[in-house]
């Protein structure tokens, strides 16, 4: 499957401004489809690129309020001996409960959003556009920060089988992370571009270049 090019405006985000607005490249995908293998690929032509999975850990280090939060809400058994937070408890409760994600999400949503616009301005000094890499582009209002989409984009199958070897984890697990998120079919509908990464991992680098000579060329325009 070739790239599909940019088929709709840019969404919600610094999309029709002057012609100054940098250039914000979102890359989202669901687990096991290698969203990071693609994102390596960027980094790799010395694109810079910011990590929300990352800002969702730095907003809740030991000290940060968020998670002093945490803990007041769900009670100590959330934090672990050395004083970082129990992700895996807290995954637990928040896939079980739609309340508790709920809270959960209002809590730290807008405390990412921050974290990641301070590094999105940061990056933009030293590179062409930036890539804001993130699991949930769609499922926040992250997606209102980019100018562009790439879906990187697998059939459930691979998911499954790709994510079980990686993690380690149930079937049954993934396949809840999967649920909790926005269906493929909606992720493939709202993409600008899809990068079909049920294929070979030699293909990544070769696509991937070609689609930065897109965004270089887009960029000079912007």
């Amino acid at each position: 499957m070739v790239e599909a090019p940019f088929k709709n405006a840019p969404v919600n985000g610094p999309t029709d401004k002057s012609a100054s607005t940098p250039l914000i490249i979102g890359l989202t995908g669901g687990i096991g489809s290698g969203k990071s293998t693609v994102a390596k690929a960027f980094k790799a032509l010395d694109i810079a690129s910011v990590d929300a999975d990352y800002a969702s850990r730095a907003v809740v280090e030991p000290g940060m309020p968020a998670l002093q939060a945490i803990e007041a809400h769900f009670g100590p058994a959330l934090i672990l001996p050395d004083g970082t937070l129990n992700r895996s408890a807290l995954r637990d409760i928040i896939f079980a409960d739609a309340e508790q994600k709920t809270w959960l999400e209002s809590l730290l949503h807008p405390l990412i959003r921050d974290w990641i616009l301070t590094q999105l301005q940061a990056s933009l000094a030293n590179s062409p556009y930036v890539i804001l890499e993130s699991p949930l582009l769609f499922e926040t209002d992250q997606h209102q920060l980019v100018s562009t989409v790439i879906l990187v984009d697998v059939p459930v199958e691979l998911q499954l089988e790709r994510a079980a070897a990686r993690d380690g984890n149930t079937a049954d697990q993934i396949q809840s992370i999967i649920n909790a998120q926005m269906s493929r079919e909606d992720k493939l509908e709202r993409a600008d571009t899809v990068f079909d990464n049920s294929l070979s991992e030699d293909s990544i680098a070769p696509r991937v270049l070609g689609l930065h000579q897109q965004f270089l060329a887009r960029a000079v325009n912007q």
